[in-house]
């Protein structure tokens, strides 16, 4: 009686959830003290969702019974999960990974095709001899993705980029809650955004600015960039590709330049990759799991420095064209047998079945300051006069007993808010933290700068992020007993940059804080 009370009292409101389930039901509390009717509208197994006079309620179904034509059965329930979005990530990594968790868990999945955009996976317990759990993944893209979820036509969204402020607005009203919150997300892995030419085509090196410039078409001759007279041909994704979204809000929005109108469009990345690799004349921004014969470009500045779409460089995204694959997830609960999936997607096995699908996983690694020449050689011919010769010295002299996490933390152009890759990995280092993994070990939070103004003020700033995010993980890390390990503060302002000063995404990439471990 209390309990059903309570649930009633604390009911959350949810989006309406599917037509087929809205049909009419009664639940009654197990001592028929209280009564309450409704459209159901949705369960998970444990909790019913009904539309009242009172609102959308959540009642927890141990403490009632229920009657009526859309009452679900308790014994034979089949827990079902709507995945839509990313092609790129639902033609290869989702179907993976549904296949790791059901393997790991004893579990028998079986792929069932529907057409060419939509497939099912079918999870039976070969104990019980009947199916517990339905997959549907809609192969599309971004865009599709977040649409289905505002229709009810799906509960994950699978992105390439961050979702936009008017589709956070239709979340809202929609009732599906604050998908900016970070709880609303997660980052499942990272992929890239990789310039890539022909293996015929001499250019091996191209600048942010210069590739900005190709792909807004003021810059169309490979003459301009160290090669023939010859017309550069620009191949992209079509529009509603995450990849494609990227490029405008990483590149072009920086820019304030806008894609060419003539580019050659690929419904794939595969395609994208092939096409560019056959074509002398081509020039495309291939995803790093999808480069096929295409030859990858190396970013380059003014200063001399270079960046390379290498999984070291991508995962602690000093690659500056990372792109972050994410899952976002509605403000209403989920299946239990979807929840412990999406926890499997976190688990160690899980990053291995990343890696090997050609992505870049989430489990942080240690990374030894002898390990990392290039970023040693940018501190070394940025570093001026004595002090900042000192400055180098005493940066090595601290850094050398320990390994860099490869979790890094950057923000937000013109913002002290921590980026979309970086919300995610405070999430990932608390739980961490609260697993015991650094107990008995130190985190130094080592703030870096870009080199724009005096030297004494990049360096303070520089530690008032370290700050920022050491306070953010330690508020996340709710259960950790901190006195199990030590936290650390550090800054080390414009020492070791990562990239040229004269681009804003040079700047952007330096303006950093790592972590640091021993």
């Amino acid at each position: 009686m209390q309990m059903f009370r309570a649930a009633v009292l604390a009911a959350l409101f949810f989006a309406i959830g599917r037509a087929a389930l809205a049909q009419d039901v009664t639940l009654t509390s197990r001592d028929g003290g209280i009564e309450l009717t409704g459209t159901l509208l949705g369960f998970d197994g444990e909790f019913y969702r009904v539309s009242t006079r009172y609102g959308e309620l959540t009642v927890d179904g141990s403490g009632v019974l229920c009657d009526g034509p859309g009452c679900p059965s308790l014994t034979d329930f089949v827990a079902e999960m709507r995945i839509s979005g990313s092609a790129t990530m639902g033609q290869v990594l989702m179907p993976a990974l549904v296949e790791a968790f059901a393997l790991r868990n004893g579990l028998k999945a079986e792929r069932i095709v529907v057409d060419p955009q939509h497939f099912r996976y079918e999870v039976a317990d070969p104990e019980e001899e009947r199916v517990i759990g339905r997959f549907d993944v809609h192969v599309t893209n971004t865009d599709e993705g977040f649409a289905d979820l505002l229709a009810d036509d799906a509960d994950i969204v699978m992105a390439l980029r961050e979702i936009r402020p008017e589709e956070l607005t239709r979340a809202r009203e929609a009732g599906l809650g604050d998908l900016g919150d970070p709880n609303r997300s997660r980052v499942l892995a990272l992929d890239a955004l990789v310039p890539v030419v022909s293996g015929n085509n001499p250019i091996a090196a191209v600048s942010l600015g210069d590739l900005a410039r190709v792909l807004a078409g003021t810059l169309d001759n490979w003459q301009d960039l160290g090669g023939p007279d010859a017309p550069i041909v620009l191949h992209l994704r079509d529009d509603g590709s995450g990849l494609t979204q990227g490029i405008g809000d990483r590149l072009q929005r920086n820019s304030r330049l806008t894609l060419r109108a003539d580019s050659i469009r690929h419904d794939s990345n595969a395609a994208l990759a092939e096409a560019v690799g056959k074509d002398p004349l081509g020039i495309g921004l291939a995803s790093y799991s999808e480069l096929g014969t295409a030859k990858p470009v190396v970013l380059s500045g003014a200063c001399g420095f270079q960046l390379r779409g290498t999984r070291a460089a991508i995962k602690t995204e000093d690659y500056p064209l990372t792109a972050p694959m994410f899952l976002y997830l509605p403000a209403r609960r989920l299946p239990q047998l979807a929840r412990e999936f999406l926890a499997f997607t976190r688990s160690p096995p899980a990053q291995i079945v990343i890696r090997r699908a050609g992505f870049v996983d989430q489990a942080p690694e240690e990374i030894s300051l002898a390990s990392q020449g290039d970023r040693l050689a940018n501190a070394v011919a940025v570093a001026e006069g004595e002090a900042g010769l000192a400055d180098l010295k005493r940066m090595v002299a601290v850094l050398s007993p320990m390994r860099r996490l490869s979790t890094s933390f950057r923000f937000e152009p013109g913002s002290a808010r921590l980026d979309a890759q970086s919300r995610s990995n405070v999430q990932q280092l608390a739980r961490a933290l609260e697993a015991g993994e650094y107990d008995g070990r130190t985190l130094t939070f080592v703030g870096f700068s870009d080199g724009q103004g005096p030297a004494s003020g990049n360096l303070e700033i520089a530690g008032k992020r370290a700050v920022s995010v050491r306070d953010a993980v330690i508020r996340t890390a709710e259960a950790t007993d901190l006195a199990r390990v030590a936290m650390e503060i550090d800054a080390f302002g414009e020492a070791m940059p990562m990239a040229c000063d004269d681009t804003v995404w040079g700047r952007q990439v330096n303006r950093r804080v790592e972590v640091w471990v021993r």
